[in-house]
């Protein structure tokens, strides 16, 4: 649905009720003036703690901060009019405990504006998802190849082939039923993915899943071709503006070196132009 077509962004219960419609939109923003550039596009728009390695360097997103993801909320609050922004919760600010969990997500919804959280885990995260709801808080589910178990799953494997297939399904399952109004699916078999969209009544937003799925979601320094340290099978690149912003600024490099930047028309004259009179 179009941003010309609603005058408000939509809100958790509208998502939830897109299940089996038209497919849902979305992807990762970190600024507001790529937040800008997607809002018209885009049902809702995910500040992703992808930020960490997209935006800061790191090499995983364990090391990302509530103050971080704070900041960047903040900063994508600001490009958004139609597309509803949610927001991760980054890693050890939810895991301890629903109380912990609960102070954490109010936090981040009343500091950044976003309409809902999204958090990892399944089955052993349902009892949390399940108190925020009934506290107010629209929980976004994301199972599957879960980044910030990343260490404890061996590495950024499909999750979900042969014996693994049933547990995944299980955890769509527990999500579901414990309140969450949609669930990511992220490096599940296509096969998998289709059942778990066919069984659930909330929909899914696949990253690495299936077509069938009911949104899709990607970084969108990935599929821009910003981010390209390395590149995801189930990334499609519609832009490669890295190459594209490195021979920009070699070009620049270059013109200074020369002393053919600025030129002329890039500088000011000691005296303003004089203005013309009529005689």
């Amino acid at each position: 649905m179009s941003a010309t077509a609603r005058k408000t962004a939509p809100n958790a219960e509208d998502i939830r009720a897109r299940k089996g419609t038209e497919p849902l939109v979305s992807l990762t923003a970190y600024t507001t003036p790529m937040a800008q550039l997607m809002d018209a596009h885009c049902d809702f728009v995910l500040v992703g703690d992808s930020v960490g390695m997209v935006m800061h360097g790191l090499t995983s997103t364990l090391g990302v901060t509530m103050e971080m993801m704070i900041m960047h909320g903040q900063a994508v609050a600001r490009g958004l009019q139609h597309a509803m922004m949610v927001i991760d919760m980054p890693f050890a600010s939810y895991e301890e405990s629903p109380a912990q969990a609960f102070r954490n997500a109010a936090r981040l919804m009343a500091e950044t504006g976003a309409a809902a959280v999204k958090l990892e885990g399944g089955v052993e995260m349902a009892e949390t998802i399940r108190f925020l709801v009934r506290r107010g808080i629209p929980v976004m589910a994301h199972i599957g190849l879960t980044p910030q178990s990343v260490n404890t799953l061996g590495g950024y494997k499909v999750q979900g082939r042969d014996a693994q297939a049933e547990a995944v399904l299980a955890d769509a399952r527990a999500v579901s039923d414990a309140g969450a109004f949609s669930i990511v699916l992220e490096k599940v078999p296509q096969g998998l993915a289709d059942q778990i969209t066919h069984e659930v009544p909330i929909p899914t937003i696949g990253i690495g899943a299936s077509v069938g799925c009911d949104g899709q979601i990607l970084v969108v320094d990935d599929m821009l071709g910003f981010f390209t340290a390395f590149k995801p099978k189930f990334v499609k690149r519609y832009g490669e503006l890295g190459p594209q912003a490195e021979a920009a600024i070699a070009e620049f490099a270059a013109e200074v070196r020369a002393r053919n930047f600025p030129a002329d028309e890039h500088m000011f004259a000691d005296q303003p132009p004089s203005k013309s009179t009529k005689s």
